[in-house]
This record gives structure tokens, C-alpha cells and sequence, in this order.
């Protein structure tokens, strides 16, 4: 593993080639679509660059990856012993943290499973059958399937995640209507889902796309929050047939409107001062 001092001679190097570049840790972040905190954390010895972004680093900064991992420049003859033993770093770093998340995922599954059977358990010790309980297995496992990418790829399982949602919601939500016996969840609620994984993926492809600036993401996806409140109301006073709006929904609205003008001035505020860095 890397250590400490390791990590600090590489974040101060990582400053002074960013300084001959002439850029700002925002402009850096910016490049690299990060927050300018990474970058800070980097040049403190906090943490290490993600393998994913190192040769897009090295390409903005000037230099190859043995020289960022060795935290200097180097000549010729260093160069060959010093990127076998870069690579053997990455390589013993990249195997701890799968094996990290493989037993965490593990460890996950098995809790869940252990919820599944004791209430299986439970249900048929009461009445004999699998009643209710159906409804927590359905749900249990709906929320494994859509948060297992997650658990064994950290943020990289978040597009997965998403994905199964948008597969499996409006299967569960038919599954869950006969299970209670309520085909209002199913008429409805499909069309709620809808809307909702329309607003989900728009704050994902938001957040993907302005990750180095999260106040600006953050106060783009509460304005989204507005029209996501329109459809709703629009929708359920079609299916209602009868009038949904009210004085609490232009209340949301107007509070969603100071929220996302907060955040989107504490962004512009924030930008500002890291153009001074």
C-alpha cells in the first residue's frame, strides 16, 4: 500500500505541477470533472487520485503516471525499477479494495437473506402459510436487486442501480397490488414511477455532468423538483378526476424556488473564491 509520506511527497508534487500548468485546484477539477475538494485532499496527502482519472491527470499535468505515483520527475535510468514497483502498488490497491467490497457485499446478502427466512418463518409460525410476509420477501428482494451494484462497486454501481430500478419498479409495483389486493397501486403508481425515474435520471445525467460543481448540481435538481410536482398533481387529477393543486403545492414550489436559489448562490459564491486559489 501507499503510505502516508508516500502520499504526501505525491500530493505536493501534484500541487507543483498544477502550478506550472498555471491552473487553480477548480480549474483542475473542472478538467477532470471532480469536486476542487479532491484535488485539495490529493495535494494534503489526504488521499490518492482514482486510478479511472490518473492518465487524464498526467496528460493535464505534464507528466507519465510513474512519475505521479513516484511523486517526482524522473530520468532514464530510475524509470524502469520504479514503474514495477508503481505497478505492483495499483495492483495490491486495487485488490484490497475488491475484496473489501466483495465481503461487504457478503455480508449484505446474508443479512437480507436471514431477514427473508425469519420472516418466513414467523408468518407460516402464525398463520400457518406464507401471508403477509410475501410482502417483505418482495420488497427485500426488490431492494437487493436495485442496491447490490452499489454495495459491490461503490459510486461506479450507481448507473447500475439506477438501471434496475427502471427495470423492476413497475413489475414490483403490479407484484405488490396483488399481494395487498389494491390495483390502485398499480394503476397509479406506474405512472408515478415514470414521472419519478424521469426526474432520477435527470438528476444523475446533472450530476454526472457538473460532479466538480455539487452546490450548482444540487440546485439544478431541486429546480427539476418543480415541473416533477407539476406532473405529479397534473396526473393523479386526471386519474382523481378531481382538482389535485392546492395552496401547499404553490407553498412547495415557492420554497423549492429559495432552496435551489441558495445553493445555486453558494456555487457562484464558492467559484469565485476558488479562482483566487
Amino acid at each position: 500500500m501507499v503510505t502516508m509520506m508516500d502520499q504526501v511527497k505525491i500530493g505536493a508534487f501534484i500541487a507543483a505541477c498544477r502550478k506550472e500548468q498555471q491552473l487553480t485546484q477548480a480549474q483542475l477539477a473542472e478538467k477532470l470533472n471532480i469536486t476542487d475538494r479532491a484535488v485539495s485532499k490529493w495535494e494534503n496527502g489526504k488521499s490518492m487520485p482514482d486510478s479511472s482519472i490518473m492518465l487524464e491527470l498526467c496528460e493535464i499535468l505534464g507528466i507519465n503516471v510513474n512519475e505521479l505515483l513516484s511523486g517526482e520527475r524522473m530520468d532514464t535510468d530510475a524509470y524502469a525499477q520504479s514503474a514495477e514497483e508503481n505497478l505492483i502498488i495499483l495492483k495490491r490497491k486495487d485488490e484490497n479494495s475488491n475484496r473489501k467490497n466483495v465481503l461487504f457485499a457478503f455480508i449484505y446478502s446474508i443479512v437480507l437473506f436471514l431477514g427473508i427466512v425469519v420472516c418466513s418463518i414467523c408468518d407460516i409460525a402464525i398463520t400457518g402459510e406464507l401471508t403477509w410476509s410475501c410482502i417483505t420477501l418482495s420488497s427485500i428482494i426488490f431492494a437487493y436487486v436495485i442496491t447490490f451494484p452499489i454495495v459491490i462497486l461503490g459510486k461506479k454501481g450507481i448507473t447500475g442501480g439506477l438501471m434496475a430500478l427502471s427495470i423492476f419498479l413497475i413489475p414490483y409495483l403490479y407484484l405488490l397490488g396483488i399481494l395487498i389486493n389494491v390495483p390502485a397501486v398499480f394503476t397509479i403508481g406506474w405512472r408515478m414511477s415514470l414521472i419519478s425515474l424521469v426526474y432520477l435520471w435527470s438528476i444523475y445525467f446533472v450530476s454526472c455532468r457538473l460532479c466538480a460543481r455539487k452546490f450548482r448540481a444540487a440546485g439544478i435538481s431541486v429546480l427539476l423538483a418543480i415541473p416533477l410536482n407539476i406532473c405529479i398533481n397534473v396526473t393523479l387529477s386526471k386519474l382523481l378526476a378531481e382538482p389535485r393543486a392546492d395552496i401547499w403545492d404553490i407553498l412547495t414550489i415557492f420554497i423549492l424556488l429559495i432552496i435551489a436559489f441558495f445553493l445555486l448562490s453558494i456555487d457562484h459564491a464558492l467559484s469565485k473564491v476558488n479562482l483566487l486559489k
